[in-house]
Parts: structure tokens; sequence; C-alpha cells
């Protein structure tokens, strides 16, 4: 009996979300890629549907981490602020291309006081989501260092990144035209794929996470593809002819042995 709960209505995912940056996406292509799409189709995805993958969620202090994980999982905005302690995590369950996966959301510290205890929960993350506020510009300078850290404690070939701007809603379009100009700039020079969002409206939220969903979903379907070489996924072992009658051997062994 499985102890994952069932897949909300509103986590299905049946196409592959966009990305509203074009020019700074991870995925250019419009859909998924084909070999997941029939990987799926033809149920051979292997233990994805299985796995929990996690998610690291990093950034500054006060740039709005814990509202953004909460708008999209409880689909609330506490206007009153508390730091977080160390780390706190939400499960999220989805339903990519008919396949059931989770995400494991980890919600760390900001402040300094607590980077070590967070960082010690970096490691295994198979995507990193780096948080700035778009109207904090130095937020956004310290983004590098933030996947520094996080990159001390994972293969950087294996993990996807996401640059995101928070708090949208209060900046002028002036101010948020010049920063995203720089962001972009950035996700561009460390591979990430960038997005701004603003947690109090709820705009591009559910995009975002459903983005981050099935492109972590995408390479963990490839992946195992990969692992399993010229043997699909889910094949089922096949007994040659002279083995065929391995029951009836095994049988007469057993006999043999009691006298």
């Amino acid at each position: 009996m499985s102890v994952l709960p069932p897949v909300r209505k509103d986590r299905i995912i049946t196409k592959l979300p966009q990305c509203p940056t074009k020019g700074a996406a991870l995925h250019t292509k419009d859909a998924f890629h084909p070999k997941v799409k029939t990987a799926c189709q033809e149920h051979r995805t292997g233990t994805v549907g299985f796995k929990i993958s996690k998610v690291i969620v990093v950034g500054d202090v006060a740039v709005g981490k814990t509202c953004l994980i909460n708008r999209f999982c409880k689909d609330t905005f506490d206007k009153n602020y508390k730091a977080t302690i160390g780390v706190d995590f939400e499960m999220e369950r989805f339903e990519v291309l008919g396949v059931p996966f989770s995400l494991q959301l980890w919600d760390t510290a900001g402040q300094e006081r607590f980077k070590c205890i967070a960082s010690t929960y970096y490691r295994g993350a198979q995507a990193v989501i780096i948080v700035f506020d778009v109207n904090d510009v130095g937020s956004l300078y310290h983004a590098r260092q933030w996947l520094e850290d996080a990159m001390k404690e994972n293969d950087p070939s294996s993990v996807l990144l996401f640059l995101v701007g928070t708090k949208k809603d209060l900046s002028s379009p002036a101010m948020f035209s010049q920063i995203e100009q720089d962001a972009i700039k950035l996700s561009e020079e460390i591979r990430a794929e960038y997005w701004a969002v603003s947690a109090l409206s709820g705009e591009g939220v559910k995009e975002f996470f459903f983005r981050v969903a099935s492109l972590t979903f995408e390479a963990n379907v490839l992946a195992e593809l990969e692992k399993s070489g010229p043997r699909r996924i889910g094949d089922v072992v096949r007994i040659n002819s002279n083995s065929s009658n391995l029951y009836a051997t095994s049988q007469k062994k057993q006999s043999n042995c009691c006298h």
C-alpha cells in the first residue's frame, strides 16, 4: 500500500509549461522530449513514479522564499513575515503525462547564522531555486554566492537551476525592466532559467512550479532510460527456451534431496 497521498486534480500536467522569457529558458522546445513521451505512453518510466525529487530554495533573508512556497502549496499569503529557522519543507504530488511524480520543496534560511544548518540539507538536490527580490538589486548580486554554496554539495552537471525574482507587484515598470535585464544576463551566465513572480497576487507562481516539476520529471525519465541501456525500462526478463522447464527441474531436485 502506497504511503504517498493521491494527486490533486489541480496538479495534473499534460503538456510542458512554457517559460514566459524565451531567451532565458532551460528547455527551448515547446514539448517534452519525444523519448519521454514515448516512455510514458508505453509505461516504461521505471521507478520515477516512486521517487521523491528534492528541490532546494535558497536566497537572501526576506526575499520571499517561504511566501513563494506557501502561495503554491497552500494558496495563502501571510503578510506577517517570520524568518525561517534552519529549514522547512513541503511535499507536492503531481501527475506528469499520466505518471505520478513527487517534489520535496526545501525552504532554507537566508540568515547568516542559520547558513551552516541549512547547507547540510543541500545535498542530493535535483533542482535549485535561487530567489531574489526584484526591488533589491543586492539580493540579485548575492545569487552567485548562493549558487556556489548549493553546488558544494551537488554535481553541477545533474542539477537544474532556476533564478526567480519575487515581489514583482511592488516594482515600478522602469525599476523592474532594469533589474530584469540584469537577471536575464545572470541567468544566462549561470545556465539557469529566469522567472519573475508575485507571491502576493499569485502571478506566475503555479506556472513556475509546474515548470520545475515538468523539467525535473523529464530529467528523471531520461536518466532512467539512459541507465537501462539497450534493455527498455519495465521490460520483463525473458527466460530462454533452454530454461523453460526451470520449475520442473527445481521440483525434481527438491524431491531428490528428500531421499
